[in-house]
């Protein structure tokens, strides 16, 4: 066991605190080089947002410099230094800043305008974001503070995502959708907030000596600083947290409920929406009128799922329609009367199908007689055969007959059906009347 625990332990890869310190006082400041390869970065983000390239995507982050001052805001903390903080605070600002002006004019003057799926990954973010920035800040310190760094600090750059969320909230600055730019900034601070929160962690359980200032008072007041800075922090990012769990818990008990209740005889389900901020669901049914009694009974079904009783709404036929903008009536006409459409032109298919299928059955009923003409009557049918250890299509005919027919007589007949019918799956059973 010891040996085990052994293979844990980081002393020994451990950098000399000195270049740590160093190496994050460098990655802190934009100037230079480091600040045009910040507006690059932005950039390629802004165009891999726009047609929907992940490879340029993954590429803008791999070259993006904004997780020093990230980094340099959690160390800071950590080593009580004030002045470091405030520069990397300054220089996070400093770097949002770029990032907006930049990619909204990027935006601005693109002929795309559309919100592609990279652009709306962006707009709502969920737990699983604040687990991966929790964890990629982990391994980002520690691949800072290690000698062997490897490949982790661009492999944490992809991971944590700050490029993309920072340039769609550019996007919706762009296009004026307000709810796209606080949806992706919010998903911007959240890795910004639990990135630094995981390296002022790591900071302490590594043991790095705390900056001390000449006079006590300086001191006093520089600890005072981190510490408000700490809560400022901490208290947001908790609120933030329980807040997405929230939401994230609303929305999947939303969906099971709408998967597993959420049906009533002869209607269809048009629209589903789902409001995890305002715990709201609003589903739109076409079809047959449905009863109040009935949507009474889904909504006492509400509680079984931790939902509220007044979270659901149900709409039907086009009744809601006026409550909804003029702007907005055409393409829910529209939608509704697609799905209308596609399940009559499902039933014709159906009915089509059906009607070939007799068909064919008398057809080859009327062959059949020529050859042997004691055959009374004759039926052919697709059907399924389910078992324990099968699930296999097959055609069934059935044959009646005056007289038995003979073991050859039903081999050649079955055979003559495969090829007539191009199945292989044909299976033949005989009657005698």
């Amino acid at each position: 066991m010891k040996n085990i625990l052994r293979n844990f332990r980081l002393s020994r890869e451990k950098e000399e605190i000195g270049n740590v310190i160093a190496n994050i006082h460098k990655a802190v400041p934009y100037r230079g080089t480091n600040l045009w390869i910040l507006v690059f970065a932005i950039f390629i983000a802004s165009l891999g947002l726009n047609v929907n390239s992940t490879a340029v995507i993954i590429g803008a982050m791999l070259i993006s410099p904004l997780m020093g001052p990230i980094i340099g805001i959690g160390f800071s903390v950590g080593i009580n230094d004030g002045q470091l903080l405030r520069k990397s605070i300054f220089n996070y600002f400093f770097a949002a800043g770029v990032g907006l002006v930049t990619s909204t004019v990027y935006f601005l003057i693109s002929p795309l305008n559309d919100a592609h799926s990279e652009i709306l990954a962006r707009v709502s973010p969920n737990i699983y974001d604040v687990l991966i920035a929790i964890f990629g800040g982990f391994a980002g310190i520690l691949a800072i503070c290690s000698k062997n760094k490897g490949n982790v600090i661009p492999g944490v750059a992809i991971a944590t995502a700050l490029m993309p969320p920072l340039c769609t909230a550019g996007y919706g600055l762009a296009t004026f959708k307000l709810s796209y730019f606080f949806g992706a900034f919010y998903l911007f601070f959240i890795n910004t907030v639990f990135i630094a929160v995981a390296t002022l962690i790591t900071v302490r359980l590594l043991k790095f000596p705390l900056v001390h200032l000449p006079h006590a008072k300086d001191e006093k007041r520089s600890r005072m600083l981190v510490w408000f800075v700490v809560m400022l922090t901490l208290i947001p990012s908790l609120y933030f947290g329980y807040d997405i769990v929230q939401m994230n818990r609303f929305e999947n008990n939303a969906n099971k409920f709408v998967e597993n209740e959420a049906f009533f005889p002869n209607d269809y389900l048009l629209k589903k929406t789902i409001d995890s901020k305002e715990e709201k669901i609003v589903l739109v049914y076409g079809g047959a009128p449905i009863d109040s009694l009935q949507i009474d009974s889904l909504k006492m079904k509400l509680p079984d799922y931790n939902l509220p009783k007044n979270a659901l709404t149900v709409q039907q036929g086009f009744a809601y329609l006026t409550d909804n903008k003029s702007s907005d009536k055409g393409s829910q006409v529209d939608l509704a009367l697609t799905e209308k459409l596609a399940q009559l032109e499902f039933m014709q298919r159906a009915i089509d199908s059906i009607s070939v299928q007799d068909q064919l059955s008398t057809q080859i009923f009327k062959e059949l007689q020529v050859l042997y003409p004691n055959i009374n009557s004759f039926a052919l049918q697709p059907a399924r055969v389910n078992t324990d250890s099968l699930n296999q299509k097959l055609i069934i005919g059935i044959l009646q007959s005056k007289r038995t027919i003979s073991s050859r007589d039903k081999s050649q007949i079955e055979s003559w059906l495969r090829l007539r019918v191009k199945d292989t799956t044909v299976r033949l059973y005989t009657e005698k009347l």
